[in-house]
Parts: C-alpha cells; structure tokens; sequence
C-alpha cells in the first residue's frame, strides 16, 4: 500500500500547490493530451515486450501493493528446513534426503511448512541443489559456482519487468514533447484567433510537457524502482540456501550452518538466533 501512498501525495502536492498559486484545474484538463501521451506509452510498452513480461506486469504490481513476498516467519520456516535437513544428512547420510526432495508434497519435513511447500520457485530450488547433494556432489566451490550463475539468471529474471518500465519511464518525457509539438501546430494553425483562444490552445500544449513529465518521475519511474527494491529483497531468500547449503558442504554442523542463511538475510525480516533456536526445538524428523 506504499505505492498507493505514494501516488496520492504526489497528485495532491501538485494539484494542490497549483491551486494555491492560483491555477484554475480546468486549465489542465486536457483528456486529449492524457490521450496523446498515455496511449503512446502504452503502445511503446507492448512493442516492447513479449507476451510472458506483459503477464509477469501483473504480478509485479500486485508484489507492489502487497510488499516483498517473504517475512520474518517466512525467513524462519526456510531457516528450520535447512536445518532439519542438515541434520537429517549428518545422521543418515546425504541419501536420507531423497525421500523428502524427489516428492516434497509428502516429505514428513516439508509437509510441517506448507508456506513454503505453496512457493513452487523455492520448492524446486532448494530440492534442486539438496538433490545434487544426495547425487554426490562434494565440492562446495563447484556448487557455488552454479548456486552464482543461478541465481544471476533469476536476478535477471525478476528485473526485467522494472527495466522495462524504467526504459518506458524515459522516453515519456519525449512523449509529451510529441504532445506539446502536436498542440503548438494547433496554435500556428489557428494565428488567425483572438489572444484568448491562441493563450488556451499555448496551455494545452503546454500541459503535454507537464504530464510527461510528471507521469515519468512522479508515477513511472518509482514504481519501477519500488518493483526492484522489493524483488531484491526476495532475492536474499534464495541467496540464504545458498549459504546454508554451501556451509554445511563445507562440513559446518546444522546449527552454524543454517546461522550462515541466517546472516545473509536483511535485519527487518530476519529472526534473532534465540527465536531460531526455539523454532527448531520442537520440530521432529520422522
């Protein structure tokens, strides 16, 4: 709801500081204008996109009003996963952990964190890389080489929709040149007109420049950093199995294994050691 927060008091100090310098609203009110610019900036975002990032805009939106995907006890149920997992690999061997990666849906571990088994992206991540543990994968530097290219790619993944609004974000200024050009031909057009209808037909043209502007630093441009702010922080819940499941192929125990995720994780969402401690001392392996 930040988002939403945001937006209104941008128009407000703009409407309202127009008005007290006196400005009349009408003067502004030029749906043509609005047509001109936004439809233009609609038609740039589709020419440049691709049907899957026009869908993934929707989703990134709603993750806009809703805030980063993963809180504090997200962040907890990843941390005791891994470390009934560590634990489960140290005492029984890597092999243990077939039973619960190759069919999550009814791992006996899993199962007591449904939050996470309904993430389907961090399901088969973190099964992904624990199945190369059990395949025999034993040397942590190969792994994070591949936890790196990874996650890069998935970086790059989730940043695709705020580049794209950041590029459209860029060019509407432009647009609203081409708004404010198209209303000043109008005026050549009618030089013939008494001074009044020319001064109303200068500020429609005039008000091309102001929304291009306002729209792409007051509404554009922040959402796309607000997309980018939240997505990476959602990155650092998968950059916390990384350091977990590094740790503990280093030959690190479960508890300092899982305190290397714990330590990746930014301080507004990541539980204390003692809350961890507490949340893994009533949880069972069965």
């Amino acid at each position: 709801m930040l988002w939403l927060t945001g937006a209104v008091i941008v128009i407000l100090s703009v409407l309202l500081g127009y008005v007290a310098e006196g400005g009349a609203l009408r003067v502004i009110w030029q749906p043509f204008e609005f047509l001109i610019i936004i439809g233009a900036s609609i038609g740039a975002l589709i020419t440049s996109s691709t049907r899957y990032l026009l869908g993934e805009m929707a989703t990134s939106f709603k993750s806009l009003l809703s805030g980063p995907r993963y809180d504090k006890e997200a962040y907890t149920q990843l941390l005791s996963i891994l470390y009934l997992m560590f634990k489960l690999s140290r005492t029984k061997g890597n092999i243990a952990l077939e039973a619960h990666i190759e069919n999550p849906d009814n791992s006996s571990i899993l199962g007591q964190f449904p939050q996470f088994l309904a993430d389907a992206r961090a399901t088969t991540f973190l099964c992904d890389y624990l199945r190369m543990l059990t395949m025999g994968t034993e040397n942590p530097n190969e792994l994070e080489s591949l936890f790196d290219e990874e996650l890069a790619t998935l970086h790059a993944q989730v940043m695709r929709v705020p580049s794209l609004l950041q590029n459209i974000s860029d060019g509407i200024p432009a647009l609203g040149i081409v708004a404010a050009v198209l209303g000043v031909i109008q005026t050549m057009a009618s030089i013939s007109q008494p001074p009044e209808v020319l001064g109303h037909l200068i500020a429609a043209a005039l008000v091309g420049t102001f929304l291009g502007v306002l729209l792409a630093y007051g509404f554009v441009g922040p959402v796309a950093s607000g997309m980018r702010a939240i997505n990476t922080t959602d990155m650092k819940y998968f950059e916390s199995m990384k350091a977990g499941i590094l740790a503990h192929l280093h030959g690190q125990p479960p508890s300092i294994a899982v305190e290397f995720a714990r330590k990746t994780i930014f301080s507004e969402v990541r539980p204390t050691f003692y809350e961890l401690e507490q949340t893994v001392s009533k949880l069972t392996i069965e």
